[in-house]
């Protein structure tokens, strides 16, 4: 028998192939063995989703640095917990535009008014959102810099703060959906006008997980969080200009959409 992965030569009696480490593959694919397969990738009891979401609240470093110092098995990589992640905020996304946004109060969202009334915050959170996916992965190169910048204690080089900040970014919000998805269906004006809690607790979660990765002394978060708030801040403002400055040039808005109607 041949490993269809590797070409390498098998025993009839082996259920993985010794030389890349890939599962044989007998039968057919059905409903069934797919179903088994996604449950056994991604819920079972030795690589688990719900471990690696455990883990990152209690023990971040242990899901973070395992994986940066070579750890595979244990829990989820950063790839396949952004997938999923996506996935979730894609449904999230769904839920918002089919069910909610018809019951939501532009007027009554503070943080997003424009001079234009009800009628411009809803389009440019509209077109926004059509964007998510985009400003979702800008976050990551944010968050990492300024964990690079402040909390660097173990002298991790930039990639490795990315993986970091992936499994913060995803980890943060495959927990929250539960919440994101129960509040859009009962109250979604409740949903929009916790936004910015919403991105508080982030930037909060984000600062325990940097902090526990890196093992500085407390005395020095002094200085260290108002470091890291500065550059979350400055690529926040950032991200939102570019994501503007994008819906202009692309005809998705237009300066008509902040005039103050008569």
């Amino acid at each position: 028998m041949i490993c269809k992965n590797c070409n390498n030569t098998l025993r009839t009696d082996y259920s993985f192939c010794p030389n890349c480490g890939a599962k044989v593959i007998r039968n057919r694919i059905t409903a069934k063995s797919l179903t088994f397969d996604f449950f056994e990738r991604y819920f079972n009891l030795d690589n688990t989703l719900f471990k690696t979401l455990w883990h990152m609240i209690i023990k971040p470093q242990d899901v973070c640095g395992g994986y940066i110092s070579g750890l595979r098995k244990k829990y989820l990589n950063p790839v396949s917990i952004l997938a999923i992640s996506l996935t979730v905020s894609g449904l999230i996304m769904f839920l918002m535009k089919k069910f909610a946004w018809e019951h939501i109060d532009f007027s009554n969202i503070g943080y997003a008014q424009t001079s234009s009334g009800a009628s411009g915050t809803e389009k440019i959170m509209s077109k926004t959102m059509e964007y998510s996916s985009f400003v979702y992965f800008l976050y990551i190169p944010i968050i990492a810099f300024a964990s690079f910048v402040a909390f660097n204690y173990k002298k991790y080089n930039f990639a490795e703060h990315v993986v970091s900040a992936i499994y913060t970014l995803t980890s943060f919000s495959l927990i929250t959906a539960i919440y994101a998805i129960i509040t859009l269906l009962i109250n979604p004006q409740l949903y929009m006008s916790t936004a910015m809690i919403y991105i508080v607790f982030m930037i909060v979660f984000c600062i325990y997980v940097s902090y526990k990765n890196s093992e500085n002394n407390l005395k020095s978060l002094f200085w260290r969080i108002p470091l890291f708030l500065l550059i979350v801040m400055i690529g926040y403002i950032g991200t939102s200009v570019l994501t503007v400055a994008i819906l202009f040039l692309t005809g998705e808005l237009s300066p008509q959409d902040f005039v103050p109607k008569n």
